[in-house]
């Protein structure tokens, strides 16, 4: 896989745990552990794109 096709996987993954984070947080009773670790991996993905942008720039 490309580096520009592995960004765009890494940034759909981002979008998606996004949208997963906002639906939980809008469930009534939504789980606060679930939430932290949806957080968490969003993050790590996050950190992961920069990184990949970072080395494509250099």
């Amino acid at each position: 896989m490309s580096l520009e096709g592995h960004l765009a996987e890494l940034t759909e993954k981002h979008r998606l745990l996004d949208r997963q984070i906002s639906d939980e947080l809008g469930r009534p009773g939504s789980d606060d552990l679930q939430i932290r670790r949806l957080k968490r991996e969003k993050l790590k993905i996050k950190e992961e794109i920069e990184r990949l942008k970072h080395v494509t720039r250099h």
